[in-house]
């Protein structure tokens, strides 16, 4: 009882779909029953004077024989058969409807499933012990008290239904055959309608209380949503160790970038961003890799071993760093601090090249106020 106390948690999809999967979905006996119910009696009132006409056919047609048909050997069986015949022909319409019926209705309600699992065989339904505990469960209370409410709902109803029709079915015995029949049919017709009809009452509990109980045996504690949460999502400690794995292939391809920039402007200490520009294209210098204290070292320590230059520019490495994401153009803000510091590595190469005298690094690097960072 505590057990079921604690699952105060309305299901999640994923519990949902599990149900539907094993075949339990909500499912009202009473509403399959008084929709077979109306639908067989509405097809009675309307076709049950064809109905009787038909029967009264095959009666003309069964009994009225000459002599020679009598004593041929094979007229009964030709005879049979075409009364079978013309028997299905009356029927056939009639349990179609009512195949259609009995697959639509289920499926209105709780959709179509069909679950290997729900129809397994499972020894705990055969335990007698099992199912008597099931007899005074709510569930069986709730069972039992439809069905006294149906015996007194029908029994109420078929009274009225008597008082009303008595007069004409005793009227029956003065109208011609034909026709005795026809009314015959029509009255039981209306009566089995309304009979049917009285049972709506039954089914306006019955589906509610079916899809409150459906809900109640799936809701679920808060901790059946904690565990369910970690078998979809993984637990915090694999999701860490999947973002660390993660964030140390991206720094694998980031550093892999390192010897092929440009030049990399430092804090000097803290900040490394490492720039990249291609002469031949029309686009902006490319920002291909920035990192803080450690990173910020491993770009240094790489960058040297590249014999990639490398600028101090504190205020312009805080801009780049905050500014920029990684294998993303600078904005259009820096340009102009950006070639300066590229005109510099410009000119340091031609100097190394020909072994001229070593330029002096920018000095008086401008950042704009919006791209300042302390």
């Amino acid at each position: 009882m505590a057990e079921n106390d604690d699952k105060t948690e309305e299901p999640t999809g994923k519990r949902l779909e599990d149900s539907r999967k094993k075949g339990q979905i909500a499912r009202s006996r009473e509403l399959n029953t008084f929709v077979m119910l109306i639908a067989s009696a509405t097809m009675l009132l309307m076709q049950g004077g064809d109905i009787g006409k038909g029967l009264i056919a095959m009666m003309q047609a069964q009994f009225q024989l000459s002599r020679e048909i009598i004593f041929d050997p094979n007229s009964p069986v030709i005879f049979f058969k075409q009364a079978m015949m013309d028997s299905l022909l009356l029927i056939v319409p009639f349990f179609a409807l009512m195949v259609f019926v009995a697959i639509i209705t289920p499926i209105s309600m709780g959709g179509w499933v069909f679950s290997w699992e729900a129809i397994a065989f499972k020894p705990s339904k055969m335990n007698p012990i099992t199912g008597f505990g099931r007899m005074f469960a709510v569930k069986g209370l709730v069972e039992l008290f439809k069905a006294l409410l149906k015996i007194l709902l029908v029994f109420a109803v078929a009274v009225a239904l008597y008082k009303s029709f008595i007069s004409e079915l005793l009227g029956l015995g003065a109208e011609p055959l034909g026709q005795a029949i026809s009314h015959g049919l029509t009255i039981i017709g209306m009566c089995f309608l309304v009979l049917s009809a009285s049972l709506v009452l039954i089914v306006m509990i019955d589906v509610p209380y079916q899809l409150w109980e459906h809900t109640k045996n799936l809701r679920m504690s808060k901790q059946e949503i904690k565990d369910e949460n970690k078998e979809s999502e993984g637990s915090p400690e694999t999701k860490g160790r999947q973002r660390r794995a993660q964030m140390e292939m991206s720094q694998g391809r980031m550093m892999s970038a390192v010897p092929d920039a440009d030049v990399i402007v430092t804090n000097p200490n803290h900040y490394a961003v490492a720039l990249k520009y291609d002469q031949d294209s029309s686009s902006a210098p490319k920002l291909v890799a920035k990192g803080v204290d450690l990173i910020a070292a491993r770009i240094r320590n790489t960058a040297i071993g590249a014999e990639v230059p490398l600028v101090a520019s504190p205020p312009l490495a805080r801009a780049l760093y905050y500014s920029t994401e990684i294998d993303s153009e600078i904005p259009q803000g820096l340009y102009l601090a950006v070639a300066q510091i590229l005109a510099y590595v410009y000119q340091l190469k031609a100097a190394q090249k020909n072994h001229w005298r070593a330029p002096l690094p920018p000095a008086d690097i401008n950042v704009p106020d919006e791209f300042k960072r302390d």
